[in-house]
């Protein structure tokens, strides 16, 4: 059981980052390379403006690091064991997903 206070803060922190699409999806594109935020930004679809706003909310939530390069900034995963997490928990969800043995999951929303 966790009790410690700073290990359910980072619980949390990593919970509200995964709690947005447009989080994840970045999380997911630093998982294969770092990447700078104009390339995010076009891979996404999204804006400049909001992809800024999603990479700062991943900052203080200490799972990215910015990189200066040169004149540019590149975003990169703040440890590379984030990367192994994010798939283990990828994969592990949708074998929770793929096993679901209540014949009312999908009316009920249940399991």
């Amino acid at each position: 059981m966790l009790t410690v206070t700073s290990d359910i803060e980072v619980l949390a922190r990593f919970g509200r980052a995964l709690a947005d699409p447009i989080r994840c999806r970045i999380l997911l594109a630093l998982c294969d390379a770092t990447a700078y935020p104009a390339d995010l930004a076009d891979a996404l679809g999204i804006s400049r403006t909001r992809l800024s706003n999603h990479l700062a909310c991943l900052r203080d939530c200490g799972l990215v690091v910015s990189v200066p390069d040169g004149r540019r900034t590149r975003y990169e995963l703040a440890d590379e064991r984030l990367g192994h997490a994010i798939d283990d928990l990828r994969t592990a969800v949708v074998a929770v997903d793929a096993d679901r043995t209540c014949p009312d999951a999908d009316e009920k929303g249940c399991c």
